[in-house]
């Protein structure tokens, strides 16, 4: 099995390790910073060889310039962003695959939060990594994109199998739960989730990695029945101060 590693960076980013131990490959998804991922790799005795970039923002493309001087890792990105990310040597897009030893992943364009946003989708795992397009129980805003897009990426998303653990980069859970209780007030499963949520944040612990199931009974941007309703929740979130 693909062997997936959090390391937590900044305020609330995660940069995921994900390593093959038949190939000693070893691939970071999205650093946002160089120093905590090659700490972490070494304490592991893992060999990083990629670097898997979703989008160019700062806070998921900061690290590569350093650990590419100190790995020689391949950077792998969105072909739509590839000026805007440090160090690209391989661009992808849609229905392109990128592989950590044996383990295949799909690439799935998902533009909305950016202009050129890819995830990468480990089906054989059941592993996805969609860096800012879904959160626990959110989903990314919509700088560069539409509330059409982001409805159709987060279906793309959604059309994967149920029990896919998704890696996505930020520790958001407990302000999107906060915001979701007040669209469906009375789904019990999210209301359920919401507390549990509190819980493991009380006590310091992470809420991701989390499945797709989880989110089709309590995400309402995944809930949404349409891109008008996709769009009000998206502003009505932006707005959000509870």
């Amino acid at each position: 099995m693909l062997e997936v590693l959090r390391v937590p960076v900044l305020s609330d980013n995660y940069v995921w390790l994900a390593h093959d131990a038949a190939s000693g490959e070893t691939a970071v998804i999205d650093p946002a910073v160089a120093a905590p991922v090659l700490a972490a790799a070494d304490a592991r005795g893992w060999k990083i060889t990629q670097i898997l970039n979703t989008h160019w923002h700062p806070d998921h493309v900061g690290g590569n310039a350093e650990i590419v001087a100190a790995t020689g890792a391949l950077v792998t990105g969105p072909r739509q962003e590839a000026d805007r990310i440090p160090h690209i040597g391989r661009t992808v897009g849609e229905g392109d695959s990128v592989q950590i030893g044996a383990h295949r992943a799909r690439v799935i364009d998902v533009p909305a939060h950016t202009a050129g946003h890819i995830a990468y989708a480990f089906e054989d795992d059941a592993v996805l990594f969609p860096g800012d397009t879904l959160f626990a129980m959110g989903c990314g805003r919509l700088f560069e994109g539409t509330a059409g897009q982001m409805h159709e990426a987060l279906g793309k998303l959604m059309a994967l199998p149920a029990r896919t653990q998704v890696f996505c980069a930020h520790e958001y859970t407990q302000s999107n739960a906060r915001f979701a209780v007040t669209v469906e007030p009375d789904n019990t499963a999210l209301q359920a989730r919401a507390a549990e949520v509190d819980r493991l944040r009380a006590a310091g612990q992470p809420t991701v990695p989390f499945t797709l199931a989880d989110e089709a009974a309590t995400n309402p941007f995944v809930r949404a029945g349409s891109v008008e309703e996709l769009a009000a929740r998206r502003t009505a979130k932006d707005n959000f101060r509870g």
